[in-house]
């Protein structure tokens, strides 16, 4: 059985998961990236510069909220790596415009549940199994899950409220897991980025200078994806032996209460 460490990194590609990516890439891990991109380009860049560090990359597209794939994606992890010992759920959207919690749609509502919270929660349940599985071959594996939810996870934003909710979900998720996996020694950890410097956030990076610049974090600047990634590669290092559900708050300070 290879030694070759393996991490599959949802929504890859680009923005905080390909700043995860990379990340995990320059510690030693193989990376698995699935992606749901209109086209292969930005897939096809990460793999690239993963590969120039070293690394085996596989880039695959596919919908995380579709059962049947997340079945062929494990099966092509399987397949190509023959082992997995970090899952990232970093994979998500966003309303595909902000509306009014009054006003509102089910059909938003439905496609932001079914990618940000029933994918992973589902994806991890395989991914789990199959740790289980490979814990029991060898004993000194020490397999994780981090799941990436957001500062939205407990901040009320009602123009989007389905994104809200569906990353309280995911902070749920995170507690669920990680209480039922500690007996097999699977850590699973959250990360609640702030406000981050990607594709997502710049549409209203007019509004968010504005206000980081009043005051709203006490550290006055934007957070990069490649703060993101430090933290994954924390905890794909192994240096939270003794941690589980624990969030880590990437955030620039914006969780303190200030007066």
């Amino acid at each position: 059985m290879s030694e070759q460490k393996v991490a599959l990194v949802t929504g890859g590609s680009r923005g905080i998961g390909k700043g995860i990516s990379l990340a995990l890439a320059k510690v030693g891990y193989d990376v698995a990236i699935n992606h749901f991109d209109p086209d292969n380009t930005a897939a096809d860049q990460t793999k690239k510069e993963i590969e120039e560090i070293g690394r085996k990359c596989r880039a695959w597209k596919g919908d995380i909220s579709s059962a049947a794939d997340r079945i062929v994606l494990l099966d092509i992890i399987r397949r190509e790596f023959g082992r997995l010992d970090l899952l990232v759920n970093n994979a998500g959207v966003a309303p595909l415009k902000r509306v009014d919690i009054l006003e509102a749609s089910e059909e938003s509502f439905e496609r932001l549940i079914n990618i940000n919270l029933k994918g992973p929660y589902f994806l991890t349940q395989a991914v789990a199994n199959w740790m289980i599985e490979q814990r029991k071959l060898d004993p000194e594996r020490m397999p994780a899950i981090v799941n990436i939810s957001s500062v939205s996870a407990y901040t009320s934003s009602p123009a989007r409220g389905e994104y809200c909710i569906s990353k309280a979900g995911v902070s749920m998720a995170t507690k669920l897991y990680a209480d039922r996996l500690a007996e097999y020694d699977i850590n699973v950890y959250e990360i609640q980025p702030g406000i981050i410097a990607t594709e997502m956030t710049a549409p209203v990076k007019e509004k968010y200078d504005k206000m980081i610049a009043e005051g709203l974090t006490p550290i006055k600047r934007w957070g990069t994806p490649e703060d993101i990634g430090k933290a994954v590669s924390a905890v794909a290092q192994g240096l939270f032996p003794f941690s589980t559900g624990q969030v880590f708050n990437l955030d620039g300070g914006f969780h303190l209460r200030r007066l």
